[in-house]
């Protein structure tokens, strides 16, 4: 690192737990962040001012009025602009030590699993749960971690799969596929309503638990679903168990 780039990660090398050599393994690192909208947002704000040196940003979506309101990535300039873009633009005025790679096309299984081949942590901030099928189906194929977000009303969630790990169950172990995928009994922003704190706050713990798995510290959320009732205040943790039955890890873990 340079002058410049030990100035800016000062307050990361300062922790042991990071310190220098953590912080050259971050810049070494690629994060896949599906999704630019509320969760997608302050995940790339984090891991682009943090140093992950590089992010790919997929998002086929344009930044719309509606989005201003949680959205924080993209600014009223940004209307009408690619939201995958839109996140490029404001990182680089951010960082422009990190490389960015939009996306702006809504891809197929195929396509993501390419993208996540190169990837060393998933983090999914998508909307629906046909993505979040494909990219769990992914990310068991290809053994890599998925930390994965949802938030509407005033409660959210957040959890990490790892296919690394023999014990972690996956996104299909929790909520199997039973037609949902089709957009059966989805709830969306445009139809509910979301309360624009929650989906940072969401956000921001999907980029800490990317960053600690990058890095390799602590305990991620592994085998456990965090649940946040913002108008409470409350945050829950339930353990999760991987399926034996699971159409999609059972066989993977099998064969291995």
């Amino acid at each position: 690192m340079n002058d410049n780039q030990l100035l800016r990660y000062s307050r990361h090398i300062l922790l042991p737990q990071i310190a220098y050599e953590g912080q050259e393994k971050l810049a070494k690192s690629h994060a896949l962040i599906v999704g630019a909208g509320g969760l997608g947002s302050p995940v790339a704000l984090y891991l682009g001012a943090g140093g992950v040196g590089k992010l790919t940003v997929c998002d086929f979506d344009h930044v719309e009025l509606t989005n201003l309101q949680r959205q924080v990535i993209h600014s009223t300039q940004a209307l009408g602009l690619n939201k995958a873009v839109s996140a490029q633009q404001t990182l680089a005025a951010i960082n422009p030590e990190i490389t960015v790679v939009p996306v702006q096309k809504k891809s197929t299984e195929e396509e993501f699993a390419e993208l996540a081949r190169d990837a060393d942590v998933v983090i999914d901030c998508s909307d629906n749960f046909r993505t979040r099928y494909v990219l769990n189906k992914v990310c068991v194929q290809l053994k890599k971690p998925l930390v994965s977000g949802a938030a509407i009303g005033f409660e959210g969630q957040v959890t990490v799969f790892d296919m690394r790990h023999a014990s972690s169950p996956c996104y299909h172990c929790l909520f199997p596929d039973v037609g949902a995928a089709d957009g059966v009994g989805e709830m969306r922003c445009a139809e509910h309503g979301v309360f624009a704190p929650l989906v940072g706050m969401i956000g921001t713990t999907q980029a800490a638990e990317a960053m600690k798995l990058l890095l390799g510290l602590g305990e991620s959320l592994e085998s456990r679903l965090l649940l946040l009732d913002v108008l409470a205040m409350e945050w829950r943790s339930i353990k999760l168990s991987r399926d034996p039955a699971c159409t999609v890890c059972g066989g993977q873990r099998n064969a291995a």
